[in-house]
């Protein structure tokens, strides 16, 4: 997959594109069905098949103090759509200049200028521009001197028979209950953190337990404080399984603000300080709570322990 930043010029002097504009925060099951349309159309029409994205999520430039959280970093995001399969992925830089500039100005510079667009694909209710003031309507208006469709497309759910369509918001909603069984099932993979590890206060080894400390960037979507069965993915590319308490740890700390990211690696002795991990969460095991000290505490670490294997065995839920 290209990835192009440059929208001075078009990437493909010759050819027309089929293109989906939007944030595609998560890269979900709905966006990968907006996008197997734009792939099979880009096909009938010998053209290119591109996903226009954004360097940042609009809202973090529009409305900071009401952004969403994010679930996917850009990194992460660029290698969820190269999984898809599309041809290039077209990343925007939102700025202010960008965010005020009127829909019919993006659609001359980027959709018409950059692209050469043959096609639009998005959702029925696809709003753009400063203000939200593109939609459809002025996208086929455009169209129609710049020679270019629009093809709407009806959000739909996970399944046939689901009333609600799968959307980034939704699944947020999910993640921040701590439901990363139901996040995966909407995302089509386990909801994924990752981070630098980094030292901790050490109590972990302790009291026998040690930890990997994954600092997680303060603009991701968190699950709830608690205890989860995870995979924790090594940069070398192999895969452990982890216990993962999530949360303020109540029993040492009284009041603590931050939410922590401590992943405890089944069978692993090994030195991960200043390795890039990634976390991708299977089930919640059981809520945060506070301890009457170490030794209750212990107690309960290994019975997480044990609940951890059950929920990744082969049968139960494997690395994907």
């Amino acid at each position: 997959m290209d990835v192009i930043s440059d929208l001075t010029s078009n990437p493909w002097p010759r050819d027309r594109s089929v293109i989906t504009i939007g944030a595609y925060d998560g890269v979900h099951q709905g966006h990968r069905s907006v996008i197997s349309e734009v792939r099979r159309l880009a096909a009938d029409l010998d053209a290119r098949s591109v996903v226009v994205t954004f360097s940042r999520h609009p809202a973090s430039v529009v409305r900071p103090e009401s952004a969403p959280k994010l679930l996917t970093t850009l990194a992460q995001k660029l290698q969820l759509l190269a999984e898809t399969g599309v041809d290039a992925a077209v990343v925007v830089d939102f700025d202010e200049q960008r965010a005020n500039e009127s829909a019919a100005d993006f659609v001359e510079s980027v959709v018409v200028g950059c692209l050469r667009t043959r096609l639009v694909v998005v959702g029925e209710d696809f709003h753009f521009g400063h203000g939200r003031g593109g939609n459809v309507a002025l996208l086929r208006q455009i169209g129609a001197t710049h020679d270019f469709e629009v093809e709407p497309l009806r959000l739909v759910g996970a399944e046939a028979s689901a009333s609600e369509p799968v959307s980034s918001t939704r699944i947020r909603k999910m993640v921040l209950a701590g439901d990363v069984t139901a996040a995966a099932v909407l995302l089509g993979r386990p909801y994924e953190l990752r981070g630098m590890v980094v030292s901790g206060d050490r109590r972990g080894r302790l009291i026998g337990f040690p930890t990997a400390n994954v600092e997680v960037p303060s603009e991701m979507c968190l699950p709830a404080d608690g205890v989860y069965a995870a995979w924790y993915d090594c940069p070398d590319g192999s895969s452990h399984p982890c216990a993962v308490n999530l949360g303020r740890r109540p029993t040492f700390y009284e009041g603590s603000a931050t939410s922590l990211l401590e992943a405890h690696l089944l069978d692993f002795d090994g030195d991960l300080y200043g390795e890039e991990a990634a976390v991708r969460f299977i089930r919640r095991l059981r809520s945060e709570r506070k301890f009457d000290g170490i030794d209750a505490l212990a107690v309960q670490l290994n019975i997480d322990i044990a609940d951890a294997r059950a929920a990744l065995r082969p049968s139960a839920a494997a690395p994907t």
